[in-house]
């Protein structure tokens, strides 16, 4: 594979990027270092020029949240007639991402098409509004499948696996790449006890938008803290919903105890990260997350939600962490950590060890492994490049599932 074009609806510069953003861009850096001509096309922001180059990955911009679709479709087609803003592209293959709506490239590209899909947004598309949410659902579970039937499928985590599935994906066509993580930044000490707080701390690590629902995690402090003399919540990202969220914490009267650092530097996020006693992401829906993975790098066990599917894989409950059902328990299991430091170390060491099976090398090697099979006219299916520890995380995971099955 000489080749690979790769399509989102943003970058990671974007001001609403997130970690399906990140996941792709790491993918395209790691593939670029090693010889492949990598090309992003995605959709225009204020301040963003129309092209550059980041990491090897030369980034095509143009439309916006909605028409970044038709414009990158259009530019396709112009390209293979040596037109437009992709005249001087080849690609062996494609991946499209699917954050609710795919880009339908395998209409107009004249190469293999994956689509990458980090988990369905059934219970997302209602912020939309009734009306936009209804029909993107059905583009997203009804037409994409249909349209895509002949196409191979990513996804990171088993439970979005199982998704797809359900709407219909062979299973046969379904390829799992979890995430990567980035190493630690050397000017920052891996979550030492030295470095954690002289009170308790939680940390929430999350793009400010409802769906990832932070209102949960202010409810808990504001139970909590007066049981945990000194507590205080750090909130690292940003995000349209931020105001919304300040406003919440004010009615709570927690304002005080919280601190929204908005969206911060690699170097002061590890530092946040390193400082916490309790890492929690109360998200409605989580494809894998990549914050779990990199609280962990410090020691830090995750709460977070069963029903977000996505965390069932990233988290190994009662090992790695504590999945939970509602604000309530996931109030009780917060506590439970803060008062009990035993717990926390254990749960949290256990976490660090598993975080090292995750690296952007071995996704990217694991996305490549798919797409090579692509261009042979092959499919791929299960969980794919991932050593004896992440197998043996597999297998602990599958048999969880099972249980909660059986």
């Amino acid at each position: 594979m000489r080749e690979v074009l790769l399509l989102c609806w943003r970058d990671t510069g974007h001001p609403q990027g997130g970690g399906s953003e990140r996941y792709l861009q790491q993918v395209g850096a790691q593939l670029a270092a090693r010889g492949v001509r990598v090309t992003l096309r995605t959709a225009r922001y204020p301040g963003a020029p129309r092209r550059e180059t980041m990491d090897g990955v030369r980034i095509s911009r143009g439309g916006g949240r909605f028409s970044v679709y038709p414009r990158a479709l259009a530019a396709i087609a112009l390209g293979r007639l040596g037109l437009g803003p992709l005249r001087d592209i080849a690609p062996d293959a494609v991946i499209d991402t699917q954050n609710g709506i795919p880009f339908f490239a395998t209409f107009a590209a004249h190469a293999p098409v994956t689509l990458l899909v980090h988990h369905g947004h059934r219970e997302q598309w209602p912020v939309a509004g009734r009306l936009v949410g209804r029909f993107g659902w059905w583009l997203e579970s009804v037409l994409s499948p249909r349209a895509h039937r002949r196409n191979q499928y990513l996804t990171v985590s088993l439970p979005s696996a199982e998704e797809l599935a359900a709407l219909g994906v062979d299973r046969h066509r379904i390829a799992v790449v979890r995430n990567g993580a980035e190493p630690v930044p050397a000017e920052v000490q891996a979550g030492v006890p030295e470095a954690r707080t002289g009170h308790p701390s939680i940390v929430v690590l999350s793009r400010l938008v409802p769906h990832k629902q932070i209102e949960d995690a202010l409810a808990a402090v504001a139970v909590l803290r007066g049981q945990h003399r000194g507590l205080h919540l750090d909130v690292v990202g940003g995000g349209w919903w931020a105001d919304n969220l300040a406003e919440r914490a004010r009615e709570l009267g927690i304002e005080r105890d919280v601190t929204f650092h908005g969206h911060v530097s690699e170097e002061r996020k590890h530092e946040l990260l390193a400082r916490a006693w309790v890492h929690v992401l109360p998200s409605r829906k989580e494809g894998w997350g990549l914050a779990v993975i990199e609280a962990a790098q410090h020691g830090v066990p995750t709460v977070g939600y069963r029903s977000s599917r996505g965390l069932t894989d990233s988290i190994i409950d009662g090992v790695t962490g504590l999945l939970v059902d509602d604000v309530p328990t996931l109030t009780d299991a917060v506590g439970e950590l803060l008062g009990d430091a035993d717990m926390r170390v254990q749960l949290g060491e256990k976490a660090r060890i598993r975080s090292r099976e995750f690296s952007w090398t071995q996704c990217a090697a694991g996305v490549r492994e798919v797409l090579d099979a692509t261009v042979r006219g092959e499919y791929v299916s299960g969980l794919v490049g991932v050593g004896p520890a992440g197998a043996a995380s597999a297998d602990h995971l599958d048999e969880q599932q099972q249980r909660a099955a059986g």
